[in-house]
């Protein structure tokens, strides 16, 4: 303890004993009065000065002994009730400062102390949640980067050393400078993609639910590919029933038809087909997206839906293999269930459900 810090301690008990000595003067004195008053006029007794005297110094006496009685109990009453809780708030927040956001705060008795204490207490702990959270998304950002980042750059660094060739054919140049438009915004995409599904897993996130037309939303996500498909030939097939309502995360499922979409039309040859299906029964919306494209083995099947995970080693280039990572991931916060059916050579069939709202009519 410093010396400005004890001094500052002693000037508060002075404080402290002075205000309670106004207090109990005031009160000890009045109360005092009106006895001594009531009972001269009632047993008729003349009080003399000597008298008086000697009533003033055993007033100020007691007085004196009932503020430090009372400075005393004030003391030890802070020391259980408020002391002993903000020295445990104090503590956790140093080690806050230093680093360890995995510190948290038990709650106080509500014997020994305010129950504002633990709205405290409570408030303290989600901050340390939320920025355990915060620090794990940019560990996790740093790191999943710091891997995935290696092939764009390569490829961005040995075009742009191409480029710096003196006569190059326009031809070339602008083949050159395609690959590393691609490769950049591969870098983007990427980087958008971890920074939505490292949160998603780090943090705890509730869904905005919202009542809504599923068979819309999944309309107007397909009809985003448009160009893509008219430019590939590719021949579109749905059966969506009507009316299907759900009550969920219109924003969060949107990343989800998408994510397979977008996979569907990545993987199916120009002239193929993509179906999409929606169906329901008494508790659930089910969504089927399929495609006529290359298929997948069941091992890979296995490991769909793991970060950075890419088994069309071909289509590597195409994206970063986040996609499905984040769409089960959203599927999972939405307590649904995602499968994927898939022959090598044939296609692959994504199946989701996701529960109805339990109001529909």
């Amino acid at each position: 303890m410093t010396v400005s810090t004890f001094k500052h301690k002693v000037l508060r008990a002075i404080y402290r004993y002075f205000m309670f000595f106004l207090i109990v003067a005031f009160l000890v004195t009045c109360t005092t009065s009106l006895f001594v008053s009531v009972l001269s006029e009632s047993l008729d007794v003349e009080l003399t000065g000597d008298n008086l005297q000697t009533a003033a110094k055993l007033t100020f006496l007691n007085v004196l002994a009932l503020s430090i009685l009372f400075t005393a109990m004030d003391a030890i009453r802070r020391k259980l009730t408020t002391e002993r809780a903000t020295k445990h708030i104090t503590s956790a927040a140093q080690q806050i400062v230093q680093g360890n956001f995995d510190v948290r705060i038990s709650p106080v008795s509500s014997f020994s102390a305010d129950d504002n204490y633990n709205e405290i207490i409570d408030c303290f702990n989600t901050m340390a949640s939320e920025l355990s959270s915060v620090e794990t998304l940019r560990t996790d950002f740093i790191a999943n980067v710091s891997h995935e980042m290696k092939t764009p750059l390569s490829v961005i660094r040995n075009y742009g050393k191409l480029l710096q060739k003196p006569a190059l054919p326009e031809e070339s140049r602008v083949e050159y400078a395609r690959a590393i438009t691609d490769a950049s915004l591969r870098l983007s995409d990427m980087m958008t993609n971890i920074l939505k599904l490292t949160r998603l897993e780090n943090q705890q996130i509730y869904p905005k639910t919202e009542t809504y037309d599923l068979g819309e939303q999944l309309c107007e996500c397909l009809l985003q590919y448009e160009t893509v498909w008219e430019a590939r030939d590719i021949e579109i097939d749905t059966d969506i029933e009507e009316n299907v309502q759900i009550c969920a995360d219109a924003e969060l499922l949107s990343l989800v038809w998408s994510n397979l979409f977008s996979n569907a039309f990545k993987f199916t040859e120009n002239g193929g087909k993509v179906t999409l299906s929606l169906s329901s029964d008494e508790h659930c919306a089910i969504v089927k997206v399929s495609d006529t494209g290359c298929g997948m083995s069941a091992e890979m099947g296995a490991h769909i839906f793991e970060k950075f995970y890419q088994g069309d080693t071909s289509r590597a280039t195409q994206g970063n293999g986040l996609g499905l990572a984040l769409v089960k991931r959203v599927i999972d916060i939405m307590q649904g269930d995602i499968c994927v059916e898939s022959v090598v050579g044939e296609g692959s069939t994504f199946t989701v459900k996701i529960r109805r709202t339990q109001d529909e009519s």
